[in-house]
């Protein structure tokens, strides 16, 4: 009587995990994407900004 119901639950968590075990491994390869490209914004920022800071300062 018991054997079916623990069959039943162990599918559905094998299931569970097919589905979350790729997902977490994109999600993880999303997430360091964006910290890449939120670096490379913010390298861009940072000279942007010192470029129109010495112009400013030559004109000055």
């Amino acid at each position: 009587m018991v054997a079916p119901g623990i069959a039943e639950a162990l599918f559905a968590t094998a299931i569970g995990l097919i589905a979350a075990i790729p997902a977490t491994i994109f999600y993880n390869k999303f997430t360091s994407e964006v910290n890449r490209q939120a670096q490379r914004l913010e390298g861009f920022a940072d000279e942007f900004s010192a470029i129109l800071s010495r112009q400013i300062d030559e004109r000055a």
